[in-house]
């Protein structure tokens, strides 16, 4: 299987992985693999990216629960993204759809910031830097074909039939 492959050498595994989880067939599908390859990439993130050290992957409690990565990636995106959750105040319901109180919505606000908030950012630096080096991909390919067409020989274009 495709995510159990996936080892983190650079962003692009990491970005590679964060595309598959907007399937939500496929998250349904591949949950438990992908909970641990989600921790892995975080793990590989702070520590290779960031330089982050300190601090379990998965982050645990006191009373030995651990805060589900995934799932708080999944329900904040699902909100809108960390802003849109900070502006509207959606933490106390996150809290609770990743399995604790409603008054732990601080707490889990504070983890996403901790454990995914630049991660997230960083992606969707890195998706926007892809999405205009394609396009300028395809703007130097247009230009350099309108370029060619313009040094192209009169002798090469086809003899209209009533010139004959």
């Amino acid at each position: 299987m495709i995510i159990r492959a996936i080892e983190f050498r650079d962003f692009s595994d990491c970005k590679a992985l964060l595309d598959m989880i907007d399937d939500r067939d496929f998250i349904f599908k591949y949950k438990h693999d992908l909970e641990s390859k989600f921790e892995n990439m975080v793990g590989w993130f702070l520590k290779e990216k960031m330089g982050i050290t300190s601090g379990s992957i998965p982050p645990l409690l006191d009373d030995g629960r651990r805060i589900d990565l995934l799932g708080l990636y999944i329900m904040v995106e699902r909100d809108g993204g960390y802003r849109s959750v900070t502006v509207d105040n959606l933490w106390p319901a996150v809290a609770k759809d990743v399995g604790f109180e409603y008054q732990d919505g601080d707490f889990i606000r504070v983890i996403y910031a901790m454990y995914l908030d630049v991660l997230i950012y960083y992606y969707m630096l890195k998706s926007i830097q892809e999405k205009v080096q394609d396009k300028e991909m395809v703007e130097q390919e247009e230009s350099s074909m309108a370029g060619n067409d313009r040094g192209r020989s009169k002798s090469a274009d086809p003899v209209p039939e009533d010139a004959a």
